[in-house]
């Protein structure tokens, strides 16, 4: 007998359980529009989940997010790949963490179908302070791709990226906008907004003109910007402004990006300079270098 329903009326989590409980072996099929999703189960526990381009533990947090389509289990269904070795009862904790967490992020942020829309405000001339998750999704917004499709470029997930967001909105940087009102940002001439510093992590501080850049749609000035970033927090991990290594670096990065290339040249130039640093200041300092960058990469 075939098991399916609406993931509205049965949310993952609890049609995952009423199968994972009888120890069975087989696979949900999960629909949502145009969007597909799979979850794998064997004798009881997960081993694979994959949805759009995302697979494993991350795969299973967006899927357990969906709140609408539709779902059937196959039994007898096997998966030759093994992405998850978490235990069913983690696995689904964390799941419904996210879940709960999601529901304050719904006031602002309706579905990871909707579009952000950076927004430009006049008048004031304060530096702006994004942390490089930040910078990120900001670079990744234009005013017509969705968070999902935003997440698939920065290799976040689409949760990472409403929460980062959510701070965004807060702020008074970013609108979201349905599929049918997005478009692409217009040209602005004033200084744009000012976000406030965020509560932890490394952050990027630079002048409202750079965030105005972004808002613009200027990707090759904000690429810019964050070679430059990149560049001061190498030559403040290796303790040697101006060194020449450094320079030489950044300036083919520079070159790069004229070119057309994107955010890939910013990550192959924190993987010039990470080995750099070590160079001049030894492992420690690389190791603090790459921390500090991880998010970009």
């Amino acid at each position: 007998m075939s098991f399916q329903g609406s993931l509205k009326e049965l949310p993952l989590a609890d049609i995952v359980q009423l199968v994972a409980v009888s120890g069975k072996t087989g696979m949900f099929s999960l629909t949502r529009a145009a969007e597909r999703g799979a979850v794998y189960i064997q004798n009881g526990q997960i081993t694979h989940a994959k949805v759009n381009d995302v697979e494993g533990e991350d795969a299973i947090y967006a899927l357990a997010l969906w709140n609408e389509g539709q779902f059937q289990f196959s039994a007898g269904v096997e998966s030759e790949t093994r992405t998850i070795t978490r235990s069913n009862t983690n696995l689904l904790m964390e799941a419904a963490r996210r879940s709960d967490e999601w529901k304050i992020l719904s006031k602002k942020i309706p579905t990871t179908e909707a579009v952000p829309q950076l927004v430009c405000r006049e008048g004031l001339s304060e530096p702006v302070t994004l942390t490089p998750n930040e910078w990120l999704v900001v670079t990744g917004t234009d005013g017509v791709r969705t968070i999902e499709e935003i997440a698939r470029g920065t290799r976040l997930s689409a949760f990472d990226v409403a929460k980062t967001l959510y701070g965004l909105i807060t702020a008074e940087l970013v609108e979201i906008r349905t599929k049918a009102e997005a478009r692409p940002a217009p040209p602005a001439t004033a200084p744009a907004a000012t976000a406030p510093a965020q509560a932890s992590g490394p952050v990027v501080t630079t002048h409202s003109g750079v965030f105005n850049a972004v808002t613009r749609g200027d990707e090759r000035r904000s690429l810019q910007i964050l070679c430059t970033k990149v560049k001061q927090e190498a030559e403040s991990a290796a303790l040697a402004p101006g060194d020449p290594a450094i320079d030489r670096l950044y300036r083919a990065a520079l070159g790069e990006v004229d070119k057309g290339r994107g955010l890939d040249v910013v990550r192959e130039l924190i993987r010039s300079l990470e080995q750099t640093v070590a160079a001049l200041r030894g492992r420690e300092a690389s190791l603090a270098f790459r921390e500090k960058m991880a998010p970009l990469l």
